[in-house]
């Protein structure tokens, strides 16, 4: 059985269900259903149209399971007699998913375990333990998923595509993109490595509508992913950026998201994820951390802070000014943001070790360690501070 083939099917599968006037819930279970009967039928009896196939027997079921229902009788208004069976229609509705699965009445948690299952093809299984998760607490928050969207009368029927690329969606383009990205910064853990996954879903959406936001967090995703090789040391704790091994970088990722942003960026509609990319691609056009263009990169800051309004690409920017102008300018562009920020102390402890004073860094340090959002950070910091503290005492 090729899983990779019905992974790729499924979420063209599921849209065309919903296409059809299937609610979404009711359209997931029925192609699941159809997925379990490919796993037992297709070794002894593969089928010539492997797509059309899944949509007969899902479709199949959903009708059996919509007339069994006597309180689902009002769908039989939606049910018209069943298509006759044949090859499936040449239509991507992978898109129309996509919004479906950024809908704004979900959690982003929600959206990104639905947008796992129903376009990424993954099972319940896989996407608990990426999250390490029990599997009954992943398919308790998919289902409630399920009936949020269902439940708010979403048709993708209904969502028409606008000029240049826009959607009469309940979610929109950048609702989509927030969702993929935090399937990115959700890391490697568990059997399913999501922020490959997540360059994957992008690939998907970039081929099926042409945004240059969509290629922004492209190249956003294969720039921050060709340094992963050099992010840990052996002994799995983290390697600054500055101290990383650039020999390990993957070119080929580089060169590509460069090319994709240099494209996006051509067409003159900057957007955050472009800016964050184009920051991204300094680091990585650097041959040292010396070499780093920092007065660009504060520039690319300016833009991205315009953009966002966000105090934390302000605390970003207050690290870029710090190299560029002096940790004492870095500091400066620190205090006027709210100490209770993320990783405020762990950028005040860093520039104020670059200003010489190794005390209130070690102290900052340890503050940072203890505010840590996980265990490898939180090493990270702790062992700065033990160092500087080393130091003091020689």
């Amino acid at each position: 059985m090729n899983e990779v083939l019905l992974r790729s099917l499924t979420p063209s599968v599921l849209g065309i269900l919903v296409r059809r006037g299937a609610d979404f819930a009711a359209a997931e279970d029925a192609v699941q259903d159809a997925l379990v009967e490919a796993v037992r039928v297709w070794p002894a009896d593969p089928p010539r149209d492997p797509k059309g196939w899944l949509v007969t027997v899902a479709w199949r079921r959903f009708l059996d399971a919509t007339r069994a229902d006597a309180a689902r009788r009002r769908r039989e208004d939606l049910v018209d007699e069943e298509p006759a069976p044949g090859p499936a229609a040449a239509v991507d509705d992978t898109l129309q998913l996509y919004f479906l699965c950024a809908h704004p009445s979900l959690t982003p948690s929600s959206a990104v375990a639905l947008t796992l299952r129903a376009v990424g093809g993954l099972t319940t299984r896989q996407i608990a333990q990426a999250y390490l998760v029990p599997e009954a607490t992943m398919a308790q928050r998919i289902s409630r998923a399920k009936r949020t969207v269902s439940g708010n009368g979403v048709s993708p029927a209904r969502a028409k595509p606008r000029a240049r690329g826009r959607f009469d969606q309940p979610g929109n383009v950048a609702t989509v993109l927030r969702v993929l990205y935090l399937v990115f910064n959700e890391g490697y853990s568990g059997d399913v490595d999501l922020a490959a996954e997540a360059i994957r879903l992008t690939r998907q959406l970039a081929a099926a509508i042409d945004h240059p936001e969509v290629a922004g967090l492209l190249a956003l995703m294969l720039l921050h992913h060709a340094r992963r090789a050099a992010r840990t040391a052996p002994d799995g704790s983290l390697v600054p950026l500055a101290e990383q091994d650039r020999g390990r970088w993957d070119t080929e990722s580089i060169a590509e998201g460069v090319g994709i942003l240099q494209a996006a960026l051509a067409r003159d509609r900057l957007g955050e994820f472009q800016a964050q990319a184009a920051i991204a691609a300094l680091h990585a056009d650097a041959p040292t951390a010396e070499e780093t263009d920092w007065v660009q990169i504060v520039e690319w800051y300016d833009e991205l802070a315009r953009l966002t309004d966000s105090p934390v690409v302000r605390l970003n920017r207050a690290v870029a000014v710090g190299e560029a102008e002096g940790p004492r300018a870095g500091l400066a562009e620190l205090a006027a943001l709210d100490d209770s920020l993320p990783r405020h102390a762990a950028v005040a402890a860093y520039l104020h070790e670059r200003d010489g004073d190794l005390a209130t860094a070690a102290r900052l340090y340890a503050e940072a360690a203890h505010k840590a959002p996980d265990l490898a950070e939180r090493d990270h910091l702790t062992r700065q501070a033990a160092r500087l503290n080393a130091r003091r005492c020689r």
